[in-house]
């Protein structure tokens, strides 16, 4: 994965060095989420209801690859987002979508005066228009990762954004979407600014991923004030059923 651009900004290194956005589960996960951490050796998870994102270090050996085994669980699909090495021989890459991970770069953020806060209560519409629309993973517990907005009409919960990934310094924008009924109105791109409005006023700098394939949803973030700062891809390996040996991937307990 190549740097298009490296605005100025928490995290910033110097050149060739590792930046907190490079890696950013394992950078949240580490952080500001390491409250919400599930942990083996060096990688990380998230709790499987509040995020899918398992991270691994910048540079996994064997050991990371069977601890990864480990809390996946034999068999089991692992999404690595921004992964960019080669898998072990015994995983198989079960899926993979480019991407590309965009910055604030003068964004024009901004409060929103029809946004509500949203909360637990709320999950059960932010799951239904999730269903509908498919913006990305959002499960039962995603909204403990951060603040998120909602825009009602007529009490119907119609557009939302949020917080997800929270390296040090920075706040992924995501959950961006709006139901087909009430497109056009500009009413994601006023939940965005919002959101970023918050971010700014803690002091941190909101960052987003998108589909590369997604140019609609890239221009109109760029329109926005963010830029592009590299290429990365989502990807899902599968874990080794069994390891090499012939024995179970991750011991099976015994009874007593």
């Amino acid at each position: 994965m190549s740097i298009v651009s490296s605005p100025d900004g928490p995290g910033r290194t110097a050149v060739g060095a590792p930046h907190v956005l490079d890696n950013p589960a394992m950078a949240s996960l580490t952080g500001p989420h390491a409250h919400l951490a599930e942990r083996r050796g060096r990688v990380r998870r998230y709790p499987v209801d509040v995020s899918p994102w398992l991270a691994l270090p910048d540079d996994p050996d064997a050991r990371d690859w069977a601890d990864l085994a480990a809390l996946a669980g034999p068999g089991a699909g692992v999404p690595l987002a921004g992964f960019s090495g080669d898998v072990p021989a015994d995983w198989e890459v079960t899926f993979r979508v480019e991407g590309v991970q965009l910055v604030d770069d003068g964004v024009a953020a901004a409060p929103e005066p029809e946004a509500v806060l949203l909360g637990p209560a709320d999950v059960p519409e932010m799951l239904d228009l999730v269903s509908r629309t498919r913006p990305g993973p959002f499960l039962p517990r995603t909204v403990e990762l951060g603040t998120y907005l909602g825009i009602r009409r007529g009490g119907a919960l119609i557009a939302m954004a949020g917080e997800r990934l929270h390296p040090p310094g920075w706040t992924e924008i995501s959950a961006v979407c709006t139901d087909p009924a009430f497109r056009g109105e500009g009413l994601a791109t006023r939940l965005v600014l919002a959101v970023a409005h918050g971010v700014r006023e803690r002091g941190e700098t909101p960052f987003l991923h998108a589909s590369a394939a997604n140019t609609n949803a890239i221009r109109l973030y760029e329109s926005l004030g963010f830029r592009l700062r590299r290429r990365t891809a989502f990807l899902e390996a599968r874990a080794p059923q069994r390891r090499a040996d012939g024995r179970p991937a991750v011991p099976v307990p015994q009874p007593g």
